[in-house]
């Protein structure tokens, strides 16, 4: 039985089962407490990259957004790569991602927090309260086993994982050739777009009660202690994505007002 599958591809079987014995003799071995420890960490360096960007936009820098964003956003990718294939980096690594998708959420945050001041003035800290609000839900749904990570859950759900990511992979292909696809777009009010949104923050956060097994079956199977970071990387990756399609969703929502 395929005990590791997830929809988030920095937390797959593969991952856990390179992690040798021997390793984990050596280092100790990870746990549930010690993976949500390093999470918040992660979180922190989040924060801390954020509300620089944001500090840097409301104190008259604003031309700084794009640059902060591409390198958040590039310099995220690459580093997510390289923990991805080397998962041993994470405790090196993972700090610096957090950091990265600091400065690439906060500079999102900033642009649509001032884009939508008129009609949704409170839209960022909002976003930020159902996302964490979302994810506190599906941990408790989780730990009561309400859902369940079953193997048909697991395929249903890495399955439409892998549909929006192919999807989300070819809206940015064609619009490099110019093809403009606006129910894409941040603040697009139509129904498809609020449609695609929906769906879309729906799998992410089915995607954290299967980050949330993950996890915990990497304790049970005794992985290596730097799997935590990984662990907790891992997590990362989901709430950041879920943040974003959170705040894409009520910048729609509020447009139809």
């Amino acid at each position: 039985m395929n005990l590791f599958k997830s929809g988030n591809p920095t937390l797959s079987q593969k991952i856990f089962e390179k992690s040798s014995n021997a390793e984990a003799e050596l280092q100790g071995t990870m746990s549930v407490r010690g993976t949500i420890n390093k999470f918040g960490f992660l979180l922190l360096m989040v924060i801390g990259g954020a509300a620089y960007t944001w500090q840097q936009y409301y104190s008259g820098n604003p031309s700084l957004m794009t640059t902060l964003l591409w390198v958040g956003a590039i310099g995220g990718l690459i580093t997510a790569i390289a923990i991805s294939f080397k998962p041993n980096w994470a405790p090196f690594l993972a700090p610096v991602y957090g950091l990265l998708q600091g400065f690439f959420v906060g500079a999102i945050s900033a642009v649509i927090n001032d884009m939508m001041k008129e009609d949704y003035p409170n839209i960022v800290m909002q976003a930020i309260g159902l996302t964490f609000g979302v994810a506190i839900a599906m941990f408790f749904l989780y730990n009561f086993r309400i859902i369940k990570a079953t193997e048909k859950f697991k395929s249903i759900i890495y399955s439409a994982t892998l549909g929006i990511a192919i999807f989300y992979g070819i809206s940015m292909l064609v619009r490099l050739f110019g093809v403009d696809m606006p129910f894409m777009n941040f603040g697009n009010s139509s129904l498809l777009g609020i449609g695609i949104s929906l769906f879309v923050v729906a799998i992410a956060a089915l995607n954290l009660i299967m980050d949330f097994d993950m996890i915990e079956q990497g304790a049970d199977k005794g992985a290596p202690k730097f799997m935590e970071w990984y662990g907790a990387f891992g997590l990362l990756v989901t709430i950041v994505w879920l943040y974003i399609e959170m705040l894409k969703l009520l910048s729609r929502l509020s447009s139809r007002n």
